[in-house]
């Protein structure tokens, strides 16, 4: 479901990507460096065997996981984002496989994954789409792979860029069908853009929000803007079959 005054299909990502959209020159979550969150997640061993970056944007994240080592490939669906992840790779010297990819299909990468990493990609996605994805990522995925995802929760500011909110019982019932969540907790996401910028975008994307909106937000150590993001760790069970053009799916498994 869309917010008031707000149609995601509206925002054109590789526009987003090349600095023509109404976000401005560049992309809020861009921050040049990998999230905080993800980091976090490494220093912790959360990351296993191969590796994909779902939504990768720019790449950082998934340039951070390889030079901790790991083979890491990563998809998005603008080609804009994929040729600047490149460049980054290559840039500090990097190997990591980016590729244009349809995250609900994900063609061609059955079997494949470890874990998997989901920055903010899944607010991105309509209830229909998120559907897709999941299975998508279970088919690209082998058993007993692991899933990190961050989305924005159902209590986020207003009209915040590329998302639609999402609620537990959204990410219990939905990821839930073919993954096991672990853990499912808050944390902070580190935005490139201030607070007044945040509020600029949420005005040119739903003019129908007010100030009130976007209530006083969090802030890093080092001054940067935080989102409040759910925080979600599982790993695959079940099984999904393709019958026809359909999914069928059974997590008796």
């Amino acid at each position: 479901m869309t917010e008031p005054g707000f149609n995601l299909d509206d925002l054109d990502f590789d526009a987003v990507y090349r600095g023509t959209s109404p976000l401005g020159p560049r992309p809020p979550w861009d921050t040049g460096e990998p999230q905080p969150a993800v980091v976090a997640l490494a220093d912790a061993g959360e990351f296993r065997g191969e590796v994909l970056d779902v939504g990768c944007g720019p790449g950082d994240n998934a340039i951070f996981l390889a030079s901790r080592g790991l083979r890491v490939t990563g998809v998005d669906g603008a080609p804009t984002a994929v040729e600047q992840a490149r460049r980054r790779a290559g840039d500090r010297g990097v190997e990591v496989t980016f590729e244009v990819a349809d995250a609900t299909r994900l063609d061609g990468f059955t079997d494949r994954f470890d874990t998997v990493l989901d920055s903010a990609l899944y607010h991105c996605l309509d209830e229909q789409a998120r559907h897709d994805y999941v299975v998508a990522l279970h088919r690209a995925t082998r058993p007993g792979a692991r899933l990190h995802l961050f989305c924005f929760p159902d209590d986020a500011p207003l009209g915040l860029p590329g998302s639609f909110r999402v609620t537990e019982a959204n990410l219990r019932e939905t990821v839930g069908r073919l993954w096991t969540i672990t853990r499912l907790d808050r944390t902070g996401y580190v935005s490139a853009a201030t607070a007044e910028e945040l509020r600029q975008a949420m005005h040119q994307l739903n003019p129908d929000a007010t100030d009130d909106d976007m209530p006083e937000l969090d802030r890093d150590d080092r001054g940067r803007v935080l989102l409040p993001v759910w925080r979600l760790t599982a790993e695959r069970t079940g099984t999904a079959e393709r019958t026809g053009t359909a999914e069928r799916t059974d997590t008796a498994g």
